[in-house]
């Protein structure tokens, strides 16, 4: 009496649990059995693609039959498709299987192999199921392909986006409030440029966002942000961006600004430094030894009775000096930059002017925008033109159109993020509150969080800052900061006042070139 296994297979889960077709199969395979008496060995279930014999329960049978020669004469199933779905792996298998005395037989679809001619029936109900896979994956990927031209995101939401049905049915992504206001300061951060992008990472997790540096790495490169779908190269169709269905969660030139900062084409005049981990040692990294001009760093030495922390140079040139000392002298250095009550009006009119001739330059920057954008529409016609013409090929078409194309997508960035201010929004309010900032910068260090002091830190001083155990010294401090130490500094040697007006009669020039900062 032959002896055989049963096997049965579908392709997941939820069909193992809900659906009738491993029950059906069964009883089908029994019956077979007991008509043409064969003895049941064992029943295999399997819920596993049969793309592969890479299958938990296939692996396992395979194995039996290593072990235990002669036990089976046939496996059996329904029809070939439960057997494989790939004909070439499936030959591979049938004749592993035989080398262990094994006959695989399809009850549906019986083969005598005795017969030559039977080899075509078989290798056509093996090409079939893989036919047919190959035909769903490329409807799929078609289908796919043709949504996201639309501008439609095909995946699950990224991180700050969650996924919503609209009431036709409809999927779309949709901002998630909390990420979003993360995300959104970690992509100002790094185009601002002071930190890097792993440290400013760590200050977003500590914000809330859960995140791990490859996963936030693929966040700030996916143009998925500022609106956009990317479109990948498929057989002659370019890679190309899309306009997407989705609400942005920040500006093209945001995202520019931040592919730039990453890819070092934008570089900030700041100290790069690192985040300190202790509140007792803020102004670790902005220090210049005076001794030898290297950094200084901070660190706590242990005493009899707790820790003392230190500011000391990387080199052995012996620099060291208290942090607690440093830090008041820090504190009675930023008590010069706090405005003058005469010339709080002084400022704030100045730094007014000085917004507006900003804002009419910017105007006048989208009018070069605008030619900057039609001179790479004319060159691109004019290349079109130069390869029907056969004047050059289709290769270095190619070249100049991405080229163009990647210049384009920028400007055009731009553009649609200066057309957004059309008038002169008044700054009152922001100013106000920056100058109550600085009338109260001491006591902001002081109470403030670790970041908040390196905000401030960096904010005025751009550069090193040389600290001898006495006193601070910089080549260069904010323009802005500056001016108002200037006028604190020299209040009292302005002469020759005629009236109140400050704009005709001030003693003081206006340096050129004054911008309001975006951080105090």
């Amino acid at each position: 009496m032959k002896i055989a296994d049963l096997y049965i297979r579908v392709s997941t889960d939820e069909q193992a649990d809900k659906g009738y077709s491993q029950r059906d199969q069964e009883e089908r395979l029994r019956r077979y059995c007991e008509i043409n008496s064969i003895q049941i060995r064992k029943v295999i279930f399997e819920d596993h693609s049969a793309k592969t014999f890479n299958r938990p329960e296939w692996v396992k049978l395979l194995s039996d039959y290593k072990k235990s020669k002669g036990k089976s004469d046939f496996v059996i199933f329904t029809k070939w498709d439960r057997f494989s779905r790939n004909a070439g792996d499936a030959y591979q298998m049938i004749s592993t299987l035989r080398r262990f005395g094994i006959e695989p037989q399809a009850v549906e679809q019986p083969l005598d192999m005795s017969i030559p001619e039977n080899k075509m029936m078989m290798a056509f109900y093996l090409a079939a199921p893989e036919v047919e896979n190959d035909r769903r994956a490329l409807n799929t990927f078609y289908g796919m392909r043709r949504a996201k031209k639309e501008g439609r995101w095909m995946a699950t939401a990224p991180v700050g986006f969650i996924n919503k049905i609209s009431e036709d049915g409809k999927k779309y992504i949709a901002i998630h409030e909390k990420n979003a206001e993360i995300l959104k300061w970690a992509f100002k951060e790094i185009a601002y440029g002071t930190l890097a992008a792993d440290q400013v990472r760590k200050e977003a997790n500590k914000k809330g966002l859960k995140c791990s540096r490859s996963n936030f790495w693929t966040i700030i490169r996916n143009p998925v942000y500022c609106g956009k779908i990317f479109i990948p190269k498929h057989k002659d169709e370019e890679a190309h961006f899309v306009k997407g269905q989705h609400e942005p969660m920040i500006s093209e030139k945001l995202f520019y600004d931040v592919q730039d900062a990453l890819d070092g084409n934008k570089r900030k005049e700041r100290p790069n430094t690192k985040i300190a981990s202790d509140d007792n040692l803020p102004l670790r990294g902005y220090l210049a030894c005076p001794k030898c001009g290297r950094m200084i760093t901070g660190s706590a030495s242990k005493g009899q009775y707790s820790l003392y922390y230190y500011y000391h140079c990387i080199s052995s040139c012996g620099f060291r000096k208290r942090a607690d000392k440093a830090n008041e002298l820090f504190v009675d250095e930023l008590k010069k930059f706090k405005p003058h009550p005469a010339v709080i009006d002084l400022s704030k009119a100045i730094i007014t002017q000085a917004y507006q001739f900003h804002f009419k330059q910017n105007q006048s920057n989208n009018k070069q925008v605008v030619e900057e954008i039609d001179k790479l529409n004319a060159k691109l016609s004019k290349a079109r033109e130069l390869l029907l013409s056969d004047a050059i090929d289709a290769g270095d078409y190619k070249e100049i159109k991405t080229e163009c194309e990647s210049k384009l997508a920028r400007l055009e960035g731009q553009l649609a993020d200066k057309s957004k201010t059309t008038s002169v929004i008044s700054i009152e309010k922001s100013l106000d509150k920056a100058v109550q900032t600085l009338t109260m910068i001491d006591v902001m260090f002081e109470n403030g969080t670790v970041s908040d002091r390196r905000a401030i830190i960096s904010s005025i001083f751009p550069e090193k800052i040389t600290f001898d155990g006495l006193e601070y010294r910089t080549p260069r401090m904010n323009s802005v900061v500056n001016y108002i130490y200037l006028i604190n500094s020299n209040l009292h040697q302005i002469k020759n006042r005629k009236s109140e007006d400050f704009f005709h009669l001030s003693g003081m020039v206006v340096p050129t070139g004054i911008e309001p900062v975006s951080k105090v």
